[in-house]
């Protein structure tokens, strides 16, 4: 132990400084291509669970988001990473020990729905300014088949609206 930290020590502090910058870009590197992953639709799917909202969400408008972008908060990385940990030891927990007890549709809890509205409302602010919203309590309200749900993609999906349809279903559907 000590032979090896002789040969460290003796060499050039130029070369151990260039190793240890060059160390620290690949682990920066390395670590925001992992929390890359952990956000993306194809990380999320690989629970059985995931299987119809991963396939629902991948037929939406919304596909080119990654789950996070909707799922998490925003404010800040550090309550980011604390409400994605909390999320994700739950999600190990049943999918480990207790299979049994996962229904084949999970819903978002009331914690984790206030974040989805808040992020919807941030991303179409500028529709919530030239449509009115008073009626319900929350985007999902109306749109809780965007861009999951049993059904996503109804035969209505592609025909465009009948004449006061979107009025008398506040947008939704």
């Amino acid at each position: 132990m000590k032979k090896m930290l002789k040969k460290l020590l003796a060499i050039d502090k130029r070369v151990l400084i260039v190793i240890a910058l060059l160390a620290g870009i690949g682990f920066s590197v390395g670590t925001v291509k992992t929390m890359a992953y952990l956000d993306s639709p194809g990380f999320c799917q690989n629970c059985h669970t995931m299987q119809s909202v991963y396939t629902s969400f991948m037929d939406s408008t919304h596909a080119a988001l990654q789950c996070n972008d909707c799922h998490l908060p925003h404010e800040s990385e550090a309550g980011k990473l604390f409400f994605k940990g909390r999320a994700g030891m739950t999600h190990i927990y049943y999918n480990t020990l207790g299979t049994e007890d996962i229904p084949d549709r999970i819903y978002a809890t009331t914690r984790t729905l206030k974040v989805i509205n808040k992020n919807c409302a941030e991303c179409h602010q500028s529709t919530i300014d030239n449509v009115s919203h008073d009626a319900k309590d929350s985007c999902i309200t109306c749109h809780k088949t965007v861009p999951h749900g049993k059904d996503f993609k109804d035969d209505r999906y592609d025909k465009p609206a009948k004449s006061g349809e979107l009025l008398n279903t506040k947008g939704g559907f």
